[in-house]
């Protein structure tokens, strides 16, 4: 039963109530067996055997199961927590906020990452909040969302009063102040946000809210668009499918392979090459690199292979230091080295972390590639998340079995925001590829395979590595092996 507070002006309004409930397109079933399975999307998935009293209230997760009652559930209900748990890691669940009486959502928590859990942070009548810098609401659909990159979740907003009310937080607001306001969104609200990091508490002396106050020291050197794009382009932090989904199909034909010529005459330059000479071993080596899927496991890569590959690639050539040439005063002593791949600013700001399936001579498991000593470090990875990596590159590049090595492409991303600011994440990603390119040469020219992959899960990384996403994280991956004989692919070139 819904309880009720007193607002600004003497008024009493009902607290509004947190409820779990299905996503739209997900239907719980209940089996003669006890068994309680859910299908989505054309797929089938049981959660286990429950009581016959857990099974009469799958109804309310279709409207909203209160989270306050999951909470008491004992005795007869035992067993409806476990089952709300398991399909929330799932993704199969949302969550509402609201009156019990309200016609319409006024809030819907849709999770981002698998672990979330809504938890309302307490706040004090003598703390102050506001917006944090990377928080932003936009248009989705027919639906106002408020969302970002640092948040577990995002809001669906139902209630512009709501969001109105929360622009009020773009300047800090002491909540004694605050809650006095007309249309104050509710304590609820913001301890869900404050807890998704979509809002942040000041500390004494942040009067401002401005970028150092947020907390986190490594998020100062973050630009709002690319910790989005970061997020947003890759797995792990954000529920949205990513991969080859052809979703614009029925709205337009695809473009052409080629570009047509431009109208106007054109300059023959076959009819300028007087002479063809034999292609140089440059030419040859571009000419015969191509893509890789599938590999010999049979006679996989060596530990003498992957040295001379890394060497070849990688490994750091030389290193200096210089004062940063800074427009105003004197810069500060800035460290530099020099690799086998160009990169923006000789910044270098790329690490190899391998996972290592089969290697002649070396043991599965996960490794830092330290370009400077030309030395690998093994990272204690969890099994299971270890196996997931390799089984997100088997299915990116739609091989028959894991790749022999995994090489995970990782930025240190306050290597170049420290210097370049807003094109920071947009440079990270051209050194991306030109160092994948060297791989690929480097690959081709040791007869060895290798194929590029477009996908990285940042979340898991973050956990395999104990590194924050915000720190180091990943931003390309390169399967190498030795491959099978014509196991070249015409789809990647």
């Amino acid at each position: 039963m819904a309880t009720s507070k007193k607002k600004a002006g003497g008024r009493k309004t009902a607290t509004p109530i947190l409820a779990a409930r299905l996503n739209a397109h997900v239907a719980l079933e209940s089996q003669a067996d006890g068994q309680v399975v859910a299908r989505f999307e054309g797929y089938a998935r049981g959660f286990g055997k429950f009581p016959p009293a857990v099974h009469k209230r799958l109804g309310e997760l279709r409207v909203g199961l209160p989270l306050a009652s999951i909470a008491r559930s004992g005795g007869a209900n035992a067993g409806i927590d476990l089952l709300v748990k398991r399909l929330a890691q799932s993704g199969l669940l949302e969550y509402r906020l609201g009156s019990a009486r309200a016609a319409r959502d006024q809030v819907v928590i849709e999770p981002q990452v698998t672990d979330y859990w809504p938890q309302i942070a307490k706040i004090g009548n003598t703390d102050a909040i506001a917006l944090s810098r990377f928080a932003y609401l936009r248009r989705r659909g027919k639906e106002m969302v408020l969302e970002s990159p640092r948040a577990g979740a995002l809001f669906r907003i139902g209630d512009p009063k709501i969001a109105a009310a929360l622009a009020a937080l773009a300047q800090p607001q002491k909540i004694s102040l605050y809650r006095k306001e007309r249309g104050f969104p509710g304590l609820e609200i913001l301890g869900l946000l404050l807890d998704c990091q979509i809002l942040f508490r000041l500390r004494d002396g942040d009067a401002d809210g401005l970028r150092p106050s947020e907390g986190d020291p490594n998020l100062v050197l973050w630009d709002f668009h690319d910790l989005l794009f970061h997020t947003r382009s890759t797995e792990g932090r954000q529920a949205n499918p990513l991969g080859g989904l052809y979703s614009y199909s029925s709205l337009m034909p695809p473009l052409p392979a080629v570009r047509p010529p431009r109208a106007g005459p054109g300059v023959d330059l076959g009819a300028a090459q007087t002479q063809h000479p034999a292609p140089s071993p440059f030419a040859s080596l571009l000419d015969a690199r191509h893509s890789v899927r599938d590999f010999d496991d049979e006679h996989p890569i060596t530990v003498t292979e992957l040295a001379t590959l890394l060497q070849t690639a990688a490994r750091v050539r030389e290193k200096w230091t210089a004062p940063a040439e800074m427009e105003v005063g004197d810069g500060p002593e800035v460290s530099y080295a020099s690799r086998p791949y160009p990169s923006a600013g000789a910044a270098y700001e790329l690490e190899l972390y391998l996972v290592v399936h089969k290697c002649d001579g070396l043991a599965r498991g996960l490794y830092h590639y330290d370009a400077e000593r030309h030395t690998l470090t093994p990272i204690d990875a969890a099994p299971e998340a270890f196996e997931a990596q390799l089984s997100d590159a088997e299915f990116a590049i739609g091989a028959s079995a894991f790749p022999q090595v995994l090489i995970v492409i990782a930025a240190r991303f306050g290597r170049l925001s420290w210097k370049y600011s807003s094109v920071a994440y947009s440079l990270i990603l051209k050194d991306v590829g030109v160092l994948t390119q060297t791989l690929y040469l480097a690959a081709a020219d040791m007869g060895l395979g290798g194929c590029a992959i477009g996908t990285n899960n940042i979340d898991r990384f973050a956990r395999m590595t104990g590194l924050d996403f915000s720190v180091e994280g990943p931003v390309g991956q390169f399967a190498l092996g030795r491959g099978r004989p014509e196991a070249g692919s015409a789809e990647s070139g």
